[in-house]
């Protein structure tokens, strides 16, 4: 109701009009002032151009709002309907979505907006449909520019007849007797009777139109808030997983991890088997130094026990034990060459298995982006097919 208020301002002239025509004597037939009824004639046409002005300005934001409550009532009929699903997949790509010349420009800045946005993996940035549907838009459609100002111009006018009345009345007021004063008053009373006629009709449109002004644009910035409201929860775009090409990235993701699930179990059996041969390397290895050394340790005591009897016979057995002392020693500097060579292979081993690893996460990467590159060049013979 509040955005039809301007319509109240025709029967309000209308009523002005007739009643300055009727004071100035044009129903009753009574002689009046040409000049008077001249004056009210111009000031009234020019406040009813201003008012034809201002109503074609407020049918055009009308027809702006009324277009966006039926597009807000839509989408929340919509959006009930899909089980509360986003519908900008739906909304992206349809040119019936809104009639308006002035909407329709403004909406199709947003979707290119949001389409140059758009990557294979999603959309880069956030953007609002704000940005293009707003109150400024509302305000060039409603030519707030104009309106903001037709209630001072109003006041304006009225105080312009004001001075214009008493300009004409004290002009015409001459003489320098009482008698030639008494025959001028007429001239000054008429003078005044245009001065306060342009006086109350300016103010009182003046008020009136700043009413309806105020209201009208009231209930467009509310319609306007309704629909941001409602076009955020229901169709604003919103991250990658709410998209149909993200969620087959998804699907896709999950199928690529599952087989590198399977090629880790692969790896890890291998690596499995590998540790289990270089075990038994190692327990071969232990076992022959274990033989070895019994033995050496063997020879070592009948070396000894040699000596001990020796001993007392003869000064040479002490060499006998030099000798295998010497034996020992070098036995144990061959078991810490085994060791050290036991050492080197584990590291190179170690270092084959880091280097298998290091491939196979190239070629996972390799993998990804080619399953990504095909997935993007996908939507995109997508997009073109359906359009």
């Amino acid at each position: 109701m509040k955005s039809r208020l301007y319509y109240v301002l025709f029967p309000l002239y209308a009523i002005v009009v007739a009643f300055i025509l009727y004071v100035n004597g044009v129903f009753t037939g009574e002689d009046g002032s040409l000049v008077n009824l001249a004056i009210n004639i111009g000031f009234l046409i020019i406040i009813g151009v201003l008012f034809l002005i201002s109503s074609i300005s407020f049918g055009r934001l009308n027809g702006v709002t009324d277009e966006l409550e039926s597009f807000t009532l839509r989408l929340q009929k919509e959006y009930k309907e899909a089980g509360n699903k986003n519908l900008w997949s739906s909304y992206q790509d349809r040119n019936d979505s809104l009639k308006n010349p002035e909407l329709w420009s403004a909406f199709n800045k947003y979707r290119l907006r949001i389409k140059s946005l758009r990557t294979k993996r999603g959309i880069s940035g956030p953007c609002d449909v704000e940005e293009y549907i707003n109150e400024d838009l509302l305000d060039r459609v409603g030519m707030s520019f104009f309106n903001s100002g037709v209630s001072g111009m109003l006041t304006g006018l009225g105080i312009l007849g004001t001075f214009l009345g008493l300009s004409m009345g004290l002009g015409s007021f001459n003489g320098d007797d009482i008698f030639a004063i008494s025959d001028n008053v007429g001239s000054l009373l008429s003078g005044m009777k245009v001065a306060f006629h342009t006086s109350v009709y300016g103010i009182f449109f003046s008020l009136v139109f700043n009413i309806v002004y105020r209201s009208i644009m009231s209930d467009a910035y509310g319609k306007l808030e309704e629909f941001l409201c409602v076009f955020r929860q229901t169709a604003q775009p919103r991250a990658s997983k709410d998209d149909e090409s993200s969620a087959a990235m998804v699907v896709y993701q999950a199928n690529m991890s599952n087989t590198l699930k399977q090629m880790l179990e692969i790896m890890k059996g291998s690596s499995a088997e590998q540790t289990a041969g270089v075990e038994r390397i190692v327990d071969k290895f232990t076992g022959q130094m274990q033989t070895s050394l019994g033995t050496d340790f063997q020879k070592l005591g009948n070396t000894l026990k040699a000596a001990g009897e020796a001993q007392k016979a003869s000064a040479s057995n002490t060499a006998e034990m030099i000798d295998a002392v010497a034996a020992l020693v070098e036995v144990n500097r061959n078991v810490q060459s085994a060791l050290v060579k036991i050492m080197d292979r584990q590291e190179a081993f170690a270092g084959e298995l880091k280097e298998q690893k290091e491939k196979l996460a190239d070629a996972c990467q390799n993998m990804n982006d080619e399953i990504s590159s095909q997935l993007y060049a996908f939507d995109q013979m997508r997009s073109l097919y359906e359009k």
